[in-house]
């Protein structure tokens, strides 16, 4: 077993009292899971072993009450990532040690003896636990609730628009962390206060200290001249000769093919995956978009554009996002581009940060109307995070830069008048409208040729879809 494994049998013998089980109460069994963990390129570093309860027997508000936790929105990361490439700055990377297990229980929990750890002569006897245990329905919740407490007592305030981000201001430098479970990002103005929180968590809490940040869910992040790239090789590789673009022009594939089904399963298990490489990789946006609308019934007509967008994506493998250096940017401004049937691409200081391609979940009845709506789902989204850009830089949120393609939409938004055209439009839709009046959202007319949200709504010739790619930072 390995030193973290030793490290967790020994926080479990302090959560945790020998007694018999008192009458009315059930105790859950316990199971031993074996785990390889690995680095970004694959290696094994460490052999886990976890001692984890059957909590799946667990029943809502009688073992448990809430358990929902915290954790940053990708769309948060992206947008810390950007401005520590910009700022120059170094992000580092700490891990919690058998996080769930620092969590305290409010309830009364009682578990069997583990296998290889029966105290002899009390068989019949059980554990009642102290703290939290993987598995239990409360675990996340209860670990959430005391990092929140323990990092609002070393002087950090949570942020008010992404309650998974913390900040402490002191000495003239500022420090950002970024919580995701028990994976701390933390970037810092001075290396020293960096430093400081480490200790700090240290005191605190069996730590990992992974020195820079490389690899965070599954994303390698290379750190290094002027610049920040996120990548998903290794992962691409896992879900595996170059195509050229993503999708054929005009492809027209329906749901109720009669080309012979394929397994149902494996089509899932694969789109699912590709789903997740979206998360650095926005020119497969409305491919995997395409194919996941196939998923109740796939067939081989089906089957077949996801292979082609499989052989993309093995002939681009080191495709990613780029953020690079920009120590004297003074634009603090998100850009948002919207098109059609929905294509949206926000921007932070000219980095992509965000960016979504569905399909409307409304009918409209012409094309000025979904163009309308469009923009004001992108507008929602982009004022959250110049929201949070503001806190995160110490200012005032300026306004959002709304460019639109059709000049019909961008008039509708502007018409303070209900007609015939738009009275019947759902009232949330009209939101845009009452931003530009407040100046929240400054809307433009944007060409087609300058359109960066194209590549979000439709398939794309070579040309064009290698151009766009460029220009978006791929």
């Amino acid at each position: 077993m390995s030193s973290s494994s030793s490290e967790e049998s020994n926080q479990q013998s302090a959560a945790r009292e020998l007694v018999e089980l008192p009458q009315g109460h059930r105790a859950i069994t316990l199971k031993w899971v074996y785990k390889l963990k690995r680095d970004e390129s694959g290696n094994i570093v460490k052999h886990k072993a976890r001692l984890v309860a059957r909590g799946f027997v667990q029943q809502a508000n009688i073992d448990y009450d809430e358990v929902f936790a915290l954790v940053a929105r990708m769309e948060s990361v992206r947008l810390l990532l950007a401005l520590a490439a910009q700022g120059g700055l170094s992000i580092h990377h700490m891990d919690v040690k058998s996080a769930f297990l620092n969590g305290n229980l409010k309830e009364e929990v009682y578990v069997r003896q583990p296998q290889g750890f029966v105290v002899a002569g009390k068989e019949g006897h059980v554990l009642r636990l102290r703290k939290a245990l993987y598995g239990r329905k409360q675990a996340p919740r209860a670990w959430n609730s005391k990092l929140d407490v323990t990092l609002k007592k070393m002087g950090f305030t949570q942020s008010e628009h992404e309650h998974a981000m913390y900040q402490r201001d002191g000495g003239g430098s500022v420090l950002l962390v970024g919580v995701y479970v028990d994976d701390l990002i933390i970037i810092g103005s001075k290396p020293a206060a960096v430093e400081e929180f480490k200790a700090e968590m240290k005191g605190e809490f069996l730590m990992s200290d992974l020195g820079m940040l490389s690899f965070y869910l599954g994303i390698e992040v290379c750190q290094g001249n002027g610049a920040i790239t996120l990548r998903q090789t290794r992962y691409a590789k896992q879900i595996l000769k170059s195509g050229g673009t993503t999708m054929e022009e005009r492809l027209k594939l329906s749901k109720d093919s009669t080309a012979e089904q394929v397994d149902s399963t494996r089509y899932r298990r694969i789109v699912g995956s590709l789903r997740y490489l979206v998360h650095t990789r926005l020119d497969l946006a409305i491919a995997v978009g395409f194919i996941s609308r196939f998923m109740e019934r796939p067939t081989e007509e089906h089957f077949q554009a996801v292979k082609k967008l499989l052989r993309y994506v093995a002939g681009m493998l080191n495709y990613g996002l780029r953020y690079e250096q920009r120590p004297n940017c003074t634009d603090h401004r998100i850009t948002a581009a919207t098109s059609s049937t929905t294509g949206r691409a926000r921007a932070a200081r000219n980095c992509l940060i965000s960016w979504q391609s569905i399909k409307q979940k409304v009918v409209a009845l012409s094309s000025c109307e979904y163009e309308y709506i469009a923009a004001t789902t992108a507008a929602t989204q982009a004022i959250w995070m110049a929201r949070l850009l503001g806190e995160l830089l110490g200012r005032e949120p300026e306004a959002v830069e709304l460019k639109v393609d059709s000049k019909s939409a961008l008039a509708l938004s502007k018409n303070p008048v209900f007609h015939k055209r738009s009275k019947h439009i759902h009232i949330r839709y009209h939101f845009t409208r009452n931003c530009l009046d407040d100046g929240s959202i400054k809307a433009s007319n944007v060409t087609i040729e300058n359109q960066l949200a194209d590549i979000l709504t439709k398939a794309l010739g070579r040309v064009r879809f290698q151009e766009l790619c460029a220009r978006i930072g791929m």
